[in-house]
């Protein structure tokens, strides 16, 4: 029965970080547009600051158990690559984008997992220490799972799923469902845990996607429709991004699941919200624009 089990758990963690893998890949694309443009245009470094972050955090507990070494080799794999996604974003980023994603690394990385490191090091020992930092990694997982709830909602009043790809929401509901019983079958709730709502909200966007995938997005002639500014003519165009905020939750999830616990998301570069500058409006003669919230 032992054998059994520990066979389970094997293969569990071996799908999960197969899943994974190919999750954490999921951001090529972006990265091969902003290669061909130069230019990071629209896009943030926040989904990559924070799974490098995650995958620091799961890697930093694994170190404090034991027989999770799966874990830690997707999450080393994790640090390798969100670490050249950011440098690549980094590279290519304009001035402002640069500084804010450098604000945002020594905020979360040297800032935030060095005071855990520390802390937990000097005030805790043995197996409180592997419980505080498990609770760390879990809370900030639930965390991570309320992201797709904008999205969700989106969906829902859109009723379209033109930024909600079914192939990785199923993918990242695979990997969560391994993930939870890797550690269900382990007996390591802090690992399960947050892979219910990842299983969960998968459940949902699929759900959503079958319920609207031949629906057109919600638009009427004065009506914007998450970045497309429509005209009076009924023509569709989309404006062209400056200094925009936008930070996509769908591609956050995804990667956030690809970690430990690949959570869903996540294709996940696409825009919620775009916003257009006041003195770009005079440029569209003969047009009503009005744009919504």
């Amino acid at each position: 029965m032992t054998g059994t089990l520990a066979h389970l758990t094997l293969a569990f963690g071996l799908l999960g970080n197969i899943v994974s893998f190919m999750v954490f890949l999921a951001p090529i694309p972006t990265f091969y547009k902003v290669y061909k443009k130069k230019s990071t245009e629209g896009f943030q470094s926040a989904p990559y600051v924070v799974g490098l972050f995650s995958a620091m955090l799961w890697i930093y507990y694994a170190m404090l158990k034991s027989n999770v070494l799966l874990l830690i080799t997707i999450n080393s794999f994790g640090c390798v690559i969100e670490t050249v996604y950011i440098v690549f974003f980094l590279f290519y980023a304009p001035k402002k984008a640069r500084m804010e994603s450098l604000k945002l690394i020594v905020l979360l990385i040297v800032v935030g997992f060095g005071l855990i490191v520390v802390l937990t090091q000097f005030l805790a020992s043995g197996v409180t220490r592997g419980v505080i930092v498990g609770w760390i990694c879990l809370v900030f997982s639930l965390c991570v799972f309320v992201a797709p709830l904008g999205v969700l909602r989106q969906v829902i009043k859109t009723k379209s799923v033109e930024y909600m790809p079914i192939l990785l929401s199923v993918a990242l509901t695979l990997s969560a469902v391994m993930w939870f019983f890797y550690g269900l079958l382990l007996g390591d709730f802090n690992i399960a845990i947050p892979n219910v709502l990842g299983f969960t909200f998968g459940i949902i966007q699929m759900i959503l996607y079958y319920l609207y995938k031949n629906n057109k997005p919600v638009t009427n002639e004065k009506n914007v429709n998450i970045g497309e500014i429509t005209t009076q003519k009924g023509e569709q165009t989309i404006p062209e991004f400056k200094d925009q905020k936008v930070i996509d939750v769908v591609k956050l999830n995804a990667l956030m699941q690809a970690e430990m616990h690949p959570v869903v998301a996540k294709n996940a570069h696409k825009f919620d919200h775009a916003a257009r500058e006041p003195q770009d409006l005079h440029k569209l003669p003969n047009h009503t624009i009005e744009v919504g919230a």
